[in-house]
């Protein structure tokens, strides 16, 4: 006979279109599992939630507003970036963490992330271990930037290719109507890989169609094989649009647009790539050009969420629950692609300590000889990821979305000062 015990559920890092979807996975199946599972605590916020005692009482929402985190982008409970240091350096934290967790009864821990994430659930996996509690730790994978190695692709990412694609469709056909504007480029996330810039062309067949020039971390940025191309593309079609990833760097290593802040995990503040282009578009070719960049848009663009995508969050969060309940500690459900055509895809697992702090970039053989598109090995990887639309309910003309009332459970334990 088992014992009922709690779960910790937490988001973190960048937020996507979809990671609510993973979270309803997650509570959906604890909930069928009320023999094993008792409450659904949430962090308030990450892991910072258990640092604080600040746990959301997901007991207190009804099931029609779970069923609705789904279709609901951006992080319900709060998101964060928060780098838990080795238990050597930061002891303290982990015997917080610990101490909340026994004073709720958590027996599983789930926490929703990317590369950093996948860290930090591997340090809390370790600690519990050391300190002799029993807790079962498992990660959900979910990033834009589709970086994480061993997983076929990431939940949030094929909803932000699918934006990206459509984005770049659709203003190639704006830029076709004004043949005194030459030049159009748009950034996109992605830090050091290109997964996201890819995605821009699907919305062409082949390089004669928008997006003419993409810009990747993958490939040294050279400006004047940029100037040339760039050149070229006008003179053929009447005009170019780029698709260029904020994380290009030179051939020195040094980003081509950084700002002088950087995160908790020491990543640079990357943006502003697509106005630096700009300039160099006007200095040393004079054209009419227009830019944008699509920051938060591409990653909460739920309204235009790809179906697959949304499918493989909830499913990867489902299974995060199944995985705990099976003994299952120290890894996280990762999606195993079978077939391109049709478009196959099962469940696997990964160990945390593999995929933490690792980044999967684009394959050479993904791109293009000249390194500025994509190859149809990419394409045949790409496209079956931005299939099927799954619209929110519509109200008034807009999306009508969640918000839930996040009740806190009352605390048992004193106030916790990092």
């Amino acid at each position: 006979m088992h014992t009922k015990r709690n779960l910790f559920y937490a988001q973190s890092g960048g937020v996507t279109a979809v990671i609510n979807a993973s979270a309803c996975g997650v509570i959906e199946t604890a909930r069928a599992q009320g023999e094993r599972i008792g409450t659904v605590f949430a962090g308030r916020h990450g892991i910072v939630g258990a640092l604080k005692e600040q746990l959301i009482d997901t007991s207190k929402e009804s099931a029609a507003s779970i069923a609705a985190l789904r279709h609901t982008p951006g992080g319900a409970f709060g998101s964060v970036r928060f780098k838990l240091r080795s238990i050597a350096e930061s002891a303290a934290e982990y015997q917080r963490m610990i101490e909340v967790f026994r004073a709720h009864d958590i027996g599983f821990f789930v926490y929703n992330g990317g590369g950093d994430s996948m860290d930090t659930a591997n340090k809390v996996a370790q600690v519990a271990r050391t300190m002799d509690y029993d807790l079962t730790c498992v990660g959900v994978p979910k990033t834009v930037d589709n970086d994480l190695p061993f997983t076929d692709n990431c939940p949030g990412f094929g909803s932000v290719a699918k934006y990206i694609a459509i984005s770049t469709l659709e203003t190639g056909i704006d830029i076709s109507s004004m043949p005194q504007t030459k030049v159009f480029i748009l950034e996109v996330m992605g830090r050091h890989a290109g997964w996201i810039a890819a995605a821009g062309a699907l919305a062409g067949k082949d390089r004669s169609e928008p997006p003419h020039l993409i810009l990747f971390p993958e490939v040294p940025f050279d400006e004047d094989r940029f100037v040339e191309a760039l050149r070229d593309t006008v003179e053929r079609h009447g005009n170019c649009v780029v698709v260029v990833s904020e994380g290009i760097r030179r051939a020195d290593g040094e980003f081509v647009a950084k700002s002088k802040t950087s995160d908790v995990f020491g990543h640079a503040q990357l943006g502003g790539v697509a106005p630096h282009l700009g300039e160099v578009v006007r200095g040393r070719l004079g054209y009419k050009f227009h830019w944008a960049v699509a920051d938060y848009l591409q990653r909460a663009a739920r309204h235009i969420a790809s179906a697959v995508d949304v499918e493989q969050a909830y499913a990867l969060g489902r299974a995060a629950v199944e995985m705990a309940l099976a003994g299952v500690h120290g890894k996280l459900p990762i999606l195993v692609r079978t077939s391109d055509e049709p478009y196959r895809w099962e469940i696997g697992q990964a160990d945390l300590d593999k995929v933490a702090n690792i980044e999967k970039a684009l394959p050479r053989h993904y791109l293009s000889d000249d390194g500025f598109h994509i190859t149809d090995a990419c394409r045949r990887y790409l496209q079956p990821l931005i299939q099927g639309e799954d619209y929110p309910p519509y109200e008034h003309g807009l999306p009508r979305y969640v918000r839930l009332r996040n009740e806190l459970t009352p605390k048992k334990l004193p106030d916790w000062t990092a």
